[in-house]
């Protein structure tokens, strides 16, 4: 029997409560979305960035006050529902249009409250979630709620104003972004549609195909045909032979990514981290001048499925947790298309790695120079792998593939169920 192409879905109205004028948008979500799910959406409408506690507060379809809130670890010290397993069905009527209605607050300390009122039934193809309307952006993270954006915008649009250049060079240190960028009126559906499109992908993600998993393993699978049965020599220094780093280079489509001669392993930082890094993950191993398989690597010769899961448990867990840690970061960063500005990437890391319990000696916090090298080390291993769409010139925002994104969901998942 075939699956249904479409499915029963809330049309909710959402307002941001105390803004003027209102923030709001029109969404249609699956009756079968959960509270962190439809968390996720509300984050992607307004365009805010997960950093957050979230509760919602309403009377359930059977008479029931609610009080829920995510993450589950933070439910359980406030002694509330967690949001895991609870699904918008229990909590909203599609049918009582205006009168069934949830409150969805962000940040319990700017206090941000969402309305979610339901409109009324809708139908809704299968794994998807739609904008139909809305108006003005969301507000800016961590400005202080209604009144802290409100006196942001004032501020940022007057040069004469007291606070102008103080909010702006908070603006600019908050988001990375210069303080005349900040257009508070304007919102455009389209390019809100298309990222819940890539936000559904991620949420209900459909397994990898063939092509897509041939296509994530492609430079591993290279070099380990390259191998072969009989391994490659390699120079008295230790390096593959230059005719196998310009092989490389141009096979794996990587002229884009280092532009040369590329006929030295040592100055061809693609081939060389490509080695390594197949060296670290135990699918090879210099034997008497030559580059062989390791028993592993033998295992996984033929490539597919098996060495697609292989390659995410080692990207998932690698001999060092703070590695581990800033992979989860930067991971997160990729599927959600919001990589920050360089110098927030080393405070960010630096700061996720001090809270972990990170320290250097004498108990002092993690520099942001030490960041930056995890940071780059996380990036070089990852472009081992075919993750994003083949470019011109080199970008430090790749757009993912498919197949990219299904893979970085596994390591998440991965990392997820420690």
């Amino acid at each position: 029997m075939e699956s249904p192409t479409t499915v029963p879905a809330y049309d909710l109205r959402v307002s941001i409560q105390d803004t003027e004028p209102e923030i709001w948008r029109r969404l249609l979500v699956p009756e079968t979305i959960t509270v962190p799910e439809l968390h996720r959406v509300l984050q992607t409408a307004f365009g805010w960035e997960n950093r957050h506690l979230f509760g919602i507060r309403c009377v359930d379809r059977l008479g029931q006050p609610r009080v829920i809130v995510g993450p589950d670890d933070a439910a359980e010290e406030m002694g509330d529902e967690p949001a895991s397993g609870v699904v918008l069905l229990e909590l909203l009527d599609a049918e009582q249009a205006r009168a069934s209605t949830l409150e969805y607050e962000y940040d319990f300390g700017d206090a941000w409250t969402h309305l979610v009122e339901v409109m009324g039934p809708a139908k809704l193809q299968v794994g998807a979630v739609r904008c139909t309307g809305g108006a003005n952006r969301g507000p800016v993270e961590d400005a202080g709620g209604t009144y802290g954006y409100a006196r942001l915008i004032e501020a940022l649009a007057d040069p004469a104003h007291e606070e102008h250049q103080e909010l702006s060079d908070w603006y600019q240190f908050a988001t990375g972004k210069d303080a005349s960028t900040l257009e508070p009126y304007t919102f455009d559906a389209a390019a809100l549609n298309r990222r819940l499109d890539e936000l559904a992908k991620r949420l209900w993600p459909e397994p990898p195909t063939d092509e897509e998993i041939d296509a994530v393993i492609r430079p591993v699978q290279w070099l380990l045909n390259q191998a072969g049965t009989d391994g490659l020599q390699l120079t008295q220094d230790g390096y593959l032979k230059p005719a196998v780093v310009n092989q490389a280079v141009r096979e794996l489509d990587w002229v884009y990514r280092w532009p040369g001669a590329a006929n030295r392993e040592s100055q061809t930082l693609p081939v060389l981290m490509l080695r390594q890094q197949l060296q670290a993950w135990k699918l090879l191993r210099k034997s008497k001048g030559r580059l062989v398989l390791s028993p592993a690597g033998r295992k996984m010769h033929d490539g597919g499925r098996r060495l697609w899961d292989y390659l995410a448990e080692a990207v998932a867990f690698p001999a060092e947790e703070s590695t581990a840690i800033v992979t989860r970061v930067v991971a997160h960063w990729l599927l959600e298309g919001t990589m920050p500005s360089w110098d927030q990437r080393q405070r960010i890391i630096a700061d996720t790695l001090t809270v972990a319990g990170f320290r250097m000696e004498r108990g002092k916090p993690v520099p942001q120079d030490v960041a930056q090298d995890l940071y780059l080390d996380v990036r070089w291993t990852l472009d081992c792998l075919q993750l994003k769409v083949p470019e011109q010139t080199f970008s430090e925002e790749p757009a993912l593939t498919d197949g990219g994104r299904k893979f970085l969901l596994q390591i998440q998942g991965l990392l997820d169920g420690m």
